[in-house]
């Protein structure tokens, strides 16, 4: 027969096992809140620079690990071309490593199909996470599409044991999911808007987009003390292309202009179509004599070869340029006026290239 203090240390026993259990399953459910919340706000992110934000300093903050990098396979720039488009070139983002291919950056790349979670090897992993000093573990998280590899989510820790081969990875595994959903529907978002403000003809921004970003640039340069160059181009003589040859050897025209043009400006630079045979390019924290020259640079690369036209010929074209700048005063509050008259002076002044003679560089009179 069992003693009375039998019964109570079994009873004892029980009870203590009843609290280990209760605080695990405690645990287990604070640590499926936390997961659920920090997938919510990867989800709740509307804009690509919204994710990367969350898909880096989010989870650094969250997870409390002491670095995070986010590694993106971009084969075609196409999101760079993205994130420049919304005025945000990647550089802003510290944290962010963009490589056209997965190959040769890390050895767990070879077949990370699953969170891999191990010791952090300087010569394994200062490709993945540059910049990560001290770091002693690490859990690589892949993000996936279809089956293949585009890039991963570094979780790294001065810590040794935070991350382990023995430690369990199924939540991570489920944020590698989400996060992977979260950035193809945020590009593919603003793949959406962005057709919205392109020229379909040239592929360049088109009007709308100009009048967006020329506020938001105006904005930063009244922030920043900063100037803004307005170059405002047009065709010489661009009807007697049409009228020459058709509409066809004038679109053919125009797309091989806009090529032109684009090899000499900056990525930070405005590029737009503003209508017709007429473009206009923003040139963010410029003074007018180094707007000068690059306007001279597109004129003579305009002009310094023939373009050719559909059924075998081609033209030399030349193109006229007007210059306007602006410093915004801190106390300039409607900066669409302001917007407006840049855009018009910098048309005033591209008239007087014109009645000047054409193919020829006019800077605003002071």
């Amino acid at each position: 027969m069992t003693s009375r203090e039998e019964l109570e240390a079994q009873l004892e026993a029980t009870r203590r096992q009843l609290e280990e259990l209760t605080a695990e399953v405690a645990w287990n459910d604070e640590k499926m809140q936390r997961t659920q919340r920090r997938e919510m706000r990867l989800l709740q992110a509307e804009t690509l620079d919204a994710l990367l934000i969350a898909l880096t300093d989010g989870l650094r903050v969250s997870y409390g690990v002491d670095y995070v990098s986010l590694v993106l396979c971009d084969a075609d720039h196409d999101i760079r071309h993205l994130l420049l488009a919304n005025g945000t070139p990647p550089e802003d983002f510290p944290k962010l490593v963009m490589v056209e291919s997965m190959s040769g950056l890390a050895p767990q790349y070879i077949a990370l199909r699953q969170p891999w979670l191990g010791n952090f090897a300087a010569c394994d992993h200062q490709l993945i996470c540059p910049g990560a000093e001290g770091m002693k573990s690490i859990a690589m998280i892949p993000l996936t599409h279809r089956g293949k590899l585009l890039g991963s989510i570094n979780l790294c820790s001065a810590d040794p044991l935070r991350f382990t081969r023995a430690h369990a990875s199924d939540f991570l595994a489920h944020l590698g999911v989400i996060a992977s959903f979260c950035i193809e529907n945020t590009i593919n978002r603003a793949r959406l808007l962005r057709s919205g403000f392109t020229d379909v003809l040239t592929g360049w921004n088109n009007r709308r987009y100009l009048a967006v970003r020329l506020g938001e640039e105006l904005a930063r340069a009244r922030r920043d003390g900063t100037r803004l160059v307005c170059l405002m181009l047009d065709i010489d003589h661009f009807k007697r292309v049409n009228d020459t040859w058709g509409h066809a050897a004038g679109d053919a025209v125009l797309k091989e202009l806009a090529q032109r043009v684009e090899a000499q400006v900056r990525a930070s630079d405005v590029a737009a179509r503003y209508g017709g045979e007429e473009f206009v390019v923003l040139l963010p924290d410029t003074n007018v004599a180094a707007a000068e020259k690059l306007a001279e640079r597109i004129r003579t690369g305009i002009a310094e070869a023939p373009i050719d036209l559909p059924g075998g010929e081609s033209v030399t074209i030349t193109a006229s340029i007007g210059i306007a700048e602006v410093c915004p005063k801190p106390d300039d509050k409607d900066l669409k006026t302001l917007g407006d008259s840049l855009i018009a002076r910098a048309d005033v002044a591209l008239y007087a290239a014109k009645s000047a003679g054409r193919d020829q560089v006019v800077v605003e009179a002071a």
